[in-house]
């Protein structure tokens, strides 16, 4: 009987990241949609798996401007978390990726078995971009800092809530961090928000977001999607990639008819000696007002 071996391609990258977060981010659906494309016109937009020997995984590569789209699909053989991940994609070739820890770096290797219809070094090229994405998105993760500010007001939670979100008192409390601050949009959960501010010249910039979770009096969650270049909503690209995922909680406690107000943000590493000072100002500022 005439049997035929298929090429296997191989590609590889070290990541400065421990193998626990590239395990993770590797893993993790949300994350995947983030890093998993070969060029700046494509992208994941969903990702479905259920990670186990034996589970399917789908991920939905499609073009941006939705001229062209495919499942990338199969069944996973073999899952070791942070060693060693194998499955079979539905066209039945082989995958296998070994994870391989270095203290501080990661090491990763991937091999796959090569499709008959683009030539091969066209495959290797885009599975090795997409690796390179994988790498590029972990180590601007590197870039953000989680900080922590608290206060006590001496008012209820309520009031603070109602008072910290109120359209005229937001530009008051926020001006530490631009004195022409003010906010476009919605607070309820799911919505779009726009923080924005001008500069000395007058232009307008900021930060396009949405309202992730509105809790009354209790909690307020804000996830950052993308920047405000005049009236241009960028949110794509590596000004916003470097700080993918950022976010500010607000979590209101009743203390003894007062509120304690914690304050929970990621951002760069270049804005942290800024936020260190900014957030006491505002928060002091927001104090101000509250108990007025």
């Amino acid at each position: 009987m005439e049997t035929t071996s298929k090429t296997i391609i191989t590609i590889e990258t070290t990541i400065n990241a421990p193998v626990e977060k590239v395990w993770n981010t590797w893993t993790n659906t949300d994350a995947i949609t983030k890093w998993n494309s070969a060029s700046p016109d494509w992208h994941t937009p969903k990702a479905e798996h259920d990670l186990r020997p034996g589970g399917t995984f789908n991920y939905r590569m499609e073009a941006k401007d939705g001229s062209f789209g495919f499942d990338f699909e199969g069944v996973f053989n073999i899952v070791k978390p942070n060693e060693y991940l194998e499955y079979t994609l539905g066209d039945d070739r082989k995958v296998k990726i070994f994870f391989t820890s270095k203290g501080d770096e990661t090491h990763v290797v991937e091999s796959f078995e090569a499709e008959d219809m683009n030539p091969v070094e066209m495959q290797r090229e885009g599975w090795q971009a997409i690796l390179n994405n994988l790498k590029n998105y972990i180590e601007m993760q590197n870039n953000l800092v989680e900080l922590h500010f608290e206060i006590n007001i001496n008012a209820p939670t309520l009031k603070v809530f109602d008072t910290m979100l109120n359209r005229e008192q937001y530009s008051v409390w926020t001006a530490p961090f631009c004195p022409t601050s003010y906010f476009d949009g919605s607070w309820e959960k799911g919505s779009k928000i726009l923080f924005i501010g001008t500069d000395e010249k007058g232009e307008k910039g900021g930060m396009v977001a949405h309202i992730a979770e509105n809790i009354p009096g209790k909690f307020i969650s804000i996830k950052y999607d993308g920047l405000l270049k005049g009236d241009e909503e960028v949110t794509e690209g590596p000004e916003v990639e470097s700080w993918a995922g950022a976010y500010e909680n607000y979590t209101f406690t009743e203390e003894n008819g007062g509120t304690l107000l914690s304050v929970d943000v990621t951002g760069t590493k270049e804005y942290q000696d800024f936020f260190t000072t900014a957030w006491p100002q505002a928060l002091n500022k927001l104090k101000e007002i509250c108990e007025l």
